[in-house]
């Protein structure tokens, strides 16, 4: 062999290749292969310092704390039948509430387009001064113009 330094052992017994580039585990710090880095493939008996679940409640978006052993299902079963603050009436809240200020025009958007002149609120069609008719001192004014 002319590099006798070069690469080390897979430790999982059943391999033990001669990898070059070898994985350290991050949670019991011996050496894999590519083919055993994973805490399931050398079955890993420090994965559970590393391997850390927090759910999150799909109804409330809350994060439902876990503790060792406890299985993230029932956890968040029971977090959904006592705790849980979900409000079904919070759901349909409706995002386009602006109304278009411009006269004939139905448009609702979901933020604010205030004009600089008139301080009216418009929708993207009639945002520009020209496009609502602006009458601040007497005649449409934009900044481009």
């Amino acid at each position: 062999m002319e590099f006798p330094d070069l690469g080390k052992h897979c430790s999982e017994t059943t391999c033990k290749q001669l990898d070059f580039l070898p994985l350290k585990c991050d949670a019991c710090e011996a050496i894999f292969c590519k083919d055993h880095i994973t805490y399931t493939q050398h079955k890993c008996t420090s994965a559970y310092k590393k391997d850390v679940q927090v759910p999150i409640c799909p109804l409330c978006n809350i994060p439902v704390p876990l503790k060792k052993g406890e299985l993230p299902d029932v956890v968040v079963s029971e977090h959904m039948d006592r705790d849980c603050k979900y409000d079904p009436a919070k759901q349909k809240q409706k995002i386009f509430t602006n109304k278009c200020f411009k006269e004939g025009c139905k448009k609702k958007e979901m933020m604010k387009l205030v004009c600089d002149q008139c301080h009216g609120n418009f929708c993207i069609q009639h945002r520009h001064p020209l496009d609502h008719d602006c009458k601040r001192g007497g005649r449409p004014i934009s900044k481009a113009g």
